[in-house]
């Protein structure tokens, strides 16, 4: 049988990775986060890659892997904020997987980021990063709602994971043998 991806999208902080290790857990399938495996092959961090190569070098990377992963089984991935707004990129992951943007309010997005100092967020990057973060998401808004919205602020991941299980034996229950 047929192991359908599980992609997670949406904007920063809203939990893809820290879920997403934990949905493939619970499902037995591995877990990819698109970044990590940018960065580990390009040798240099996500913020580094757009300082020293620029974004467009950046995008075409998040393409490739996006077409690689498109072609497996039995992943949960967990996307860069933009990847899925690419329409290509959306295609090649969505074909034969489920798709779920993960979304939280944009002060536990704040919060979420405040408390992780560790991790490098150059798109908040500024004087005033809500200001930054509410233009992002309203830029965003429009490419985000084209996929089913898993709510996470407030919530705890085990909460999150629960949610997505219900939906996703429900989709895969239903869907036609392959």
């Amino acid at each position: 049988m047929k192991k359908r991806n599980i992609i997670l999208t949406g904007f920063m902080a809203t939990g893809k990775t820290t879920v997403g290790k934990c949905l493939a857990a619970q499902l037995g399938y591995r877990f990819v986060d698109t970044d990590r495996l940018i960065e580990a092959r390009s040798g240099m961090t996500v913020p580094e890659i757009f300082e020293r190569r620029g974004e467009a070098a950046f995008r075409a990377l998040e393409a490739a892997v996006a077409r690689e992963l498109g072609a497996c089984q039995g992943l949960v991935i967990a996307t860069g904020g933009r990847l899925m707004l690419d329409a290509a990129n959306a295609a090649a992951l969505g074909r034969e997987g489920l798709v779920f943007c993960l979304a939280a309010s944009p002060e536990e997005i704040i919060a979420r980021v405040a408390a992780d100092p560790g991790v490098a967020r150059p798109m908040l990057a500024g004087p005033d990063p809500m200001a930054r973060l509410l233009a992002l998401m309203r830029e965003r808004e429009g490419g985000y709602r084209q996929f089913a919205q898993i709510g996470t602020s407030g919530k705890i991941p085990a909460q999150v994971v629960a949610e997505l299980l219900t939906i996703i034996r429900k989709a895969l229950a239903c869907a036609p043998p392959s």
